[in-house]
Order: C-alpha cells, then structure tokens, then sequence
C-alpha cells in the first residue's frame, strides 16, 4: 500500500549540509570523551592512574579534554537533536502531517538505545534521548520565550534547587567506585558473562543515579528547539552576527566560569566566599556556554567557502550519526576489553587518543564511501523502516552513483 504524501520520509537532499556537518563535528568529540570509558581508563581507581608509566601526561591530557570537550561534544549534539526536532514539526505543519511519526521515532529509538546500553555499552545516550525526547512533545506550542528561557533554566539552575534528590544515590545501591572496580575487573577478561553482567549493572546504576542528565538533555532540547524555531542553522547567514556575538559570549562567560572554579579549587576560597552549590553551577554554566560556542565558531568558519569546503567532510558523517555512534561502542569495546583485543587501561591516554585518531579517521572514510552509494547508513535505514512500517528505498539510482 503507498504511503500517504503527509508521512513521507524526507529525501537525503532535502537535509542541510551545514546541520549534518556540524553533527558530524559532535560525534568526533562525544568518542573523544566516550573512549574514557570505552578504553577503561576512566573505570580505574586514582593510585591505579598514578601508577601508570604515562601518568604524567595522562594528567594533562585528561584535563584538556575535560574542558574543551567532555560535556561539550553532548551539549552540540543535544542542541542539534531539538533543533531537529523544529524542523520536523515545521516539514510536518507543511505536509498537514501530525506528530505521529515523531513519536514513533522515539519510541524505536528508546528500542535501539536499550539494546545498545544492555547487550552493548552502558555509556548510552540514544535511550535518554528518547525519553525526554517524548517530553519535548509537549513544549511544541510554548512560546520561544518559554523555550528560550525555560531551557537556560532547567539547564543551569534547576538542577541546583533538585540537588538533594537528583544528585544521590537510591538505597541499598552501592557507591561509585565500587560498582566501577567490579565492572573494570570483569571487563579485562575473556568472559562474555562477565562483561554482561557486569556491563547490565552499570546501566541500572547510571538510571537510578544521574538524574541531572535529564535536566542536561532536556534544557539543551529546548534551546535547540528555539533555534530551530527562528531558523538560525536553516538560514545561518541570515543570523551571521548573531553567531558572532554567542561565540565571543559564550567563550568569555565559559572562561570566567572556569577561572572560578580554579580560584575556588586552588586558591582556597571557602563556603563563606562561594558556597559549594556554586561548584556545581559553574559546571553546568561553563559545560553550556563552551558548547555553544564551539559551534558558534563552527557555524561561522563554514560560512566562509574555504570552510565549507574543509568542514562539510563531516557532513556525511553527520548523515550516518545514529551508524557511527553504535559502531564507535563496538569498536572500543573490540580494542580495549578483554573480549577483544584486550588492550585495556595500562596503555593511558595514549592508547585513548591513538584510538580516537584511527577510529574516526575509518569513520569519515566509510561514511564516504557508503553514502556515495546508498541514502542512508545501515542503522538509519533501519530506524526509517520500522517508523514508516515499511522497508525504505536504500540504494542511490545508478546514475548518482556514477556521478558520485
């Protein structure tokens, strides 16, 4: 039976390219800061890390890529996924279309996420996506202000006033650095029992425990939301001084947050010059303002036609996210656990950073090479298939192929 034209999937030349590229961008920071994990050394306790011959780098390492990119990488990809989601509700209002196929994204989302996080790693992000994916629904008839405002607010401050319940551990859960030496001591060996298990009680501990996450995605759902809203990657040089003004605001606040925090750390400034809730907030402050202007900068580097050029090579790999990000789980997990090749944590942020080098280097290469011959990637076509009910047209016509 044809689908009806209201619910027709969007064609791969309907996309934006800076959008794509600028996602591309993300991933290749959210592996950066995954592959703490992925690699184990972020599971090993601190004499562990001191013991290690390359400590001394590790050190230094590990704190660039803690402020330039851990939570950074998540805030664009996050911003990305509500601006997505304006363009969807936009290319539906068009069509007559509902928010049916929307929800149906998400719900077999939710389905890949958890397969992900389960049978895969219980760093996932794609099931919490999903989630509060579902609650952005129901912000699509707020005014940009409260979308504007709202978001910056859940983002930055209510997890301040939620911090008693969201920042504690459940009951009977045991602590942190517990529940990771039992997972790096199954990880590091032969035993795909061991890994389940032990990777099936991560994934129950980061649920019952990090509830700030959901105030992270979602505050970042709604700003991205706005932005969608008023178009300004749609039409990005409509907006080019405004991308001008976040980069340098939000550099400058992301910097007089983290000198702050130092001033607070090393300088001895105690509760009765900045109480401790303050930590925390300039966390999450200086997390939302680097991102933002992370892809300010970006934005404003592909407006220049040397840019777009350099740059839009991501842009593929934006098109294959969902592809790239489930196969950057597999890939670590064959180098680093002992299931794979073992080569586990001893090897420090070397071993870290050499991975993330060959490992994304592969990724733009496939993601070329694959979309010069099919529409999708492997998993996005999958998602597309079981939102519509029916398998989607695949491979490229012979002529795009040739041109390719």
């Amino acid at each position: 039976m044809p689908m009806p034209a209201a619910d027709a999937p969007v064609n791969p030349e309907d996309r934006h390219r800076l959008i794509d590229a600028l996602r591309g961008f993300a991933l290749a920071g959210v592996l950066l800061a995954n592959l703490g994990y992925l690699s184990l050394y972020d599971l090993l306790a601190e004499p562990a890390r001191a013991a290690l011959p390359t400590a001394r780098f590790d050190t230094i390492a590990v704190g660039v890529i803690e402020w330039l990119v851990s939570a950074k990488a998540i805030t664009v990809f996050s911003l990305l996924f509500g601006l997505g989601f304006a363009i969807q509700i936009e290319r539906a209002q068009a069509r007559g279309a509902g928010l049916a196929r929307f929800v149906r994204r998400l719900c077999w989302l939710l389905v890949i996420g958890a397969a992900h996080g389960y049978f895969v790693w219980w760093g996932d992000i794609l099931m919490t996506y999903a989630l509060v994916g579902l609650v952005l629904v129901l912000f699509r008839r707020a005014s940009d202000g409260v979308l504007l405002w709202g978001g910056l607010f859940i983002a930055l401050v209510l997890p301040t006033l939620l911090g008693p319940w969201l920042g504690g551990v459940f009951p009977g859960l045991p602590p942190r650095s517990e529940i990771d030496a039992q997972a790096l001591q199954a990880f590091r060996v032969d035993d795909w029992h061991r890994v389940f298990t032990a990777n099936a009680a991560l994934v129950n501990w980061t649920r019952l425990s990090g509830g700030m996450l959901i105030c992270f995605v979602l505050g970042r759902f709604l700003l991205g939301y706005w932005a969608g809203r008023k178009r300004l990657l749609q039409q990005p040089r409509l907006h080019e001084r405004l991308f001008r003004r976040l980069f340098w605001g939000s550099l400058a606040i992301a910097v007089a947050g983290t000198l702050l925090q130092l001033a607070k750390a090393h300088l001895g400034w105690g509760a009765e010059i900045l109480p401790r809730w303050v930590n925390g907030f300039l966390f999450r402050l200086d997390s939302l303002a680097l991102g933002i202007s992370w892809a300010a900068g970006f934005i404003l580097l592909f407006l220049r036609p040397r840019g777009a050029r350099v740059l839009g090579v991501l842009a593929p790999v934006g098109r294959m996210a969902l592809t790239l990000y489930l196969s950057q789980s597999l890939l670590g997990i064959a180098l680093f656990y002992g299931i794979g090749a073992g080569l586990g944590p001893d090897t420090g942020a070397i071993g870290w950073l050499l991975a993330w080098v060959g490992i994304f280097g592969a990724q733009i290469l496939f993601s070329h090479w694959w979309l010069a011959r099919f529409r999708y990637g492997p998993c996005e076509w999958l998602w597309r298939s079981l939102t519509y009910g029916a398998p989607q047209p695949m491979r490229l016509p012979r002529a795009a192929v040739a041109a390719s």
